[in-house]
């Protein structure tokens, strides 16, 4: 993957089918949209109270993304 430069993408699409392992089941069926893009990830929550608490968590979110890849996907979260 990385002679071929494919790691990047192909965490982001880790990040994406794996979303509710890493951040649980309470959170991915409240997950409306998600992508990646430039190393952001955008996320759309139907939950107001829910998109506040991981707004305070961001960089909680970022690091156990990061963790779970094993190396800097996500530098920063957008909540649409």
């Amino acid at each position: 993957l990385k002679t071929f430069d494919l790691k990047k993408k192909f965490n982001e699409t880790y990040l994406v089918a794996f979303w509710e392992k890493m951040m649980g089941k309470y959170i991915a069926s409240r997950t409306r949209e998600l992508y990646v893009k430039n190393r952001v990830l955008y996320l759309k929550i139907d939950s107001a109270p829910l998109r506040q608490e991981l707004f305070m968590a961001k960089t909680k979110v970022i690091d156990i993304i990061n963790k779970e890849t094993g190396e800097t996907t996500i530098e920063e979260v957008v909540f649409l």
